[in-house]
């Protein structure tokens, strides 16, 4: 018998094989996996039936869920350099209107290319709930900020983004809606400050408005992206 120094040839098994996870560089497939768990995530919270009814969660609590499981699924993914996260303090909440801000990072600079800032909405009967708490509860520094604009948070956000430019995108990220209170839906643009053009005041009315018309206002100047991030019949979507 010869010596046969040839490697073995590789099972042609082997070649059927994926990756578990995208490639660093595909921030866009790694941020639609993180965008989806902290979704589905999220979604367990909006649809839990406590049988004692003791089990309520905040609109900060769930902001939070749906903010740090996303934060927690980018770092296991690996995409922090390519695209991250800022939170924004309670000031900058309320100065901004953005809960947090999504960047697409330039490398090797890490200057911000493109950035989303996101504005998270509850129901309506839980945020009018939970503005309704004592003002002791605010530090001086909270309290200033809320009176230092007479604008509403939407329009905020929108002049935040603005003042950045068209790289700058709103979005406005609903936890549930009427009839429809278990799912999560978004609506993305760039230019809302139009509709301030148009004598529109940007209100949440205004924003859900997109969800029954959208499709049929091509001809708007600010026409948003619009998009449910939650699942169907068990099965996640894909962002």
């Amino acid at each position: 018998v010869t010596a046969n120094n040839t490697p073995p040839r590789p099972s042609i098994f082997s070649t059927l094989r994926r990756p578990n996870v995208p490639k660093p560089n595909d921030f866009i497939a790694l941020f639609n996996d993180c965008i989806a768990v902290a979704s589905s995530r999220t979604q367990e919270y909006l649809l839990f039936k406590d049988p004692e009814d003791k089990f309520h969660p905040s609109t900060e609590v769930l902001t939070q869920v749906f903010l740090m499981t996303y934060i927690s699924q980018s770092v296991n993914l690996n995409m922090t350099d390519s695209f991250n996260c800022t939170a924004m303090t309670p000031e900058q909440r309320i100065l901004l209107g953005a809960d947090w801000v999504w960047a697409v990072l330039e490398k090797p600079t890490k200057n911000p290319q493109i950035q989303i800032a996101v504005q998270v909405l509850h129901l309506p009967d839980m945020q009018d709930a939970e503005e309704n708490f004592p003002s002791e509860a605010c530090s001086d520094s909270i309290l200033i900020a809320q009176e230092s604009s007479n604008k509403n948070m939407y329009e905020r956000m929108v002049d935040f983004c603005t003042s950045i430019g068209k790289d700058c995108y709103a979005l406005f990220l609903f936890f549930g809606k009427k009839n429809d209170k278990g799912n999560i839906y978004g609506v993305l643009s760039n230019n809302f400050e139009a509709a301030i053009g148009k004598c529109n005041k940007i209100d949440r009315a205004l924003i859900e408005n997109f969800f029954k018309v959208f499709l049929q206002r091509e001809k708007e100047p600010y026409k948003p992206l619009y998009c449910k991030l939650t699942c169907v019949n068990g099965k996640r979507l894909n962002v």
